[in-house]
């Protein structure tokens, strides 16, 4: 019988494994997972206290908010990160049908909730969740488990349709709520997974073409898609309408300069740019805290990719080299989309900033798939 390490290298022969591993885990991956939701706290409430004393009346209100989802994030990042990960190819199927459940609820009268001409959370009294956040890790696990039991089926396209198939029921679900961006994140999820599963780029190929395909049929079919698209060629043509936003977001880029203004002294978060403290948060980021500090914090982002794909890369099984893969996939594909739109790259799309922006459902899930390739880290010398 073939070793595991044998094994990955006959599947994986574009990956060499690191000699040194430890026990101890991918330690600085947590700490700077941390300390990045709590300066994301601090982000919000630069970003939120003036909107929130207005609108609440407490200028703490946002930030109430994500502490409890740190403290939530925390635990379960600690939680997964001593639960055996290899358990978790057992819920392949569990964490689909639940994910698919939840998108689904987002459409029952009552249970799914409305805002800006969106569907997109469920509700509980006063808790909330989105689905679509869980949505993205149901898939992750569900592919790693997939092509680690069936790899030998990865270079056919019959071979692949099972991870096609959860994917587009996904992107389907997700797209008619409307969002776009997480229908974009899936996607290139999906394509990202298929590709590291060691496919052939015939294959690759005949499934990439119907995607790019399918991203100007989406926008064309949305009427609201194509003004938002109007707005993206030129904002200045409705500065007062779909051009405001991306308007307000370059004004807070550029008033921050090199240097920035200075933590707190923004002057775009006085109800000026909509959704500061969420999907918008790096724009007021830039502002106050210039070029130099928006560097300084994707070097960061950086950092937590580099550390998550070289968990992969140590890993000595397929299911554990895939789900590191694509768990930093997920948060490395979000922090590019969000800064896209932000800074005007593509059309605007709202899109929390991993670990930052507000809203706990984002922030929970990440910090928990963070404690999973920690988890991943330390089961690497047993191997």
């Amino acid at each position: 019988m073939k070793s595991i390490k044998t094994e990955k290298k006959a599947a994986f022969p574009h990956f060499k494994s690191d000699k040194k591993r430890t026990k101890a885990g991918d330690i600085p991956l947590l700490i700077c997972v941390f300390l990045m939701s709590c300066f994301g706290c601090l982000c919000i409430y630069s970003a939120s206290s003036y909107a929130a004393e207005v609108q609440f009346g407490d200028s703490l209100h946002f930030v109430k908010k994500q502490i409890i989802g740190i403290v939530l994030g925390a635990a379960a990042m600690v939680g997964m990160g001593f639960l055996p990960y290899k358990k978790l190819i057992k819920l392949k199927i569990p964490a689909v049908i639940i994910a698919a459940v939840l998108l689904a609820l987002v459409f029952v009268p009552g249970i799914g909730i409305t805002n800006y001409g969106a569907t997109r959370w469920i509700g509980f009294g006063s808790f909330t969740i989105q689905p679509s956040e869980i949505a993205k890790y149901a898939y992750a696990l569900f592919s790693a488990a997939y092509f680690s039991k069936n790899y030998e089926k990865v270079k056919t396209v019959k071979g692949v349709l099972p991870v096609l198939g959860v994917g587009i029921l996904f992107c389907l679900l997700i797209i008619i709520e409307p969002n776009m961006s997480i229908t974009m994140c899936v996607g290139l999820l999906m394509l990202g997974i298929i590709f590291l599963s060691g496919t052939n780029l015939k294959t690759f190929l005949i499934i990439l073409i119907p995607f790019v395909i399918a991203i100007p049929v989406l926008i064309i079919l949305e009427p609201y898609r194509l003004q938002r698209l109007s707005a993206f060629i030129d904002p200045w043509a409705s500065p007062k309408g779909d051009g405001y936003q991306l308007i307000q977001s370059l004004y807070a880029l550029g008033n921050g300069g090199l240097f920035g203004t200075g933590l707190f002294n923004s002057t775009q978060k006085y109800r000026f740019l909509p959704f500061a403290e969420s999907d918008f948060i790096l724009a007021i980021m830039g502002e106050e805290l210039g070029f130099i500090g928006l560097v300084l914090f994707f070097l960061c982002c950086g950092f937590i990719v580099w550390r998550g794909f070289k968990i992969a890369k140590n890993c000595n099984n397929r299911f554990g080299y895939l789900l590191a893969a694509g768990f930093t996939m997920v948060y490395g594909i979000q922090v590019v989309i969000n800064a896209l739109v932000v800074t005007g790259a593509i059309p605007p799309t709202g899109l929390p900033l991993p670990l930052i922006s507000s809203g706990n459902t984002s922030l929970i899930i990440t910090m928990a798939s963070m404690g999973v390739l920690y988890n991943i880290s330390r089961s690497q010398e047993q191997d």
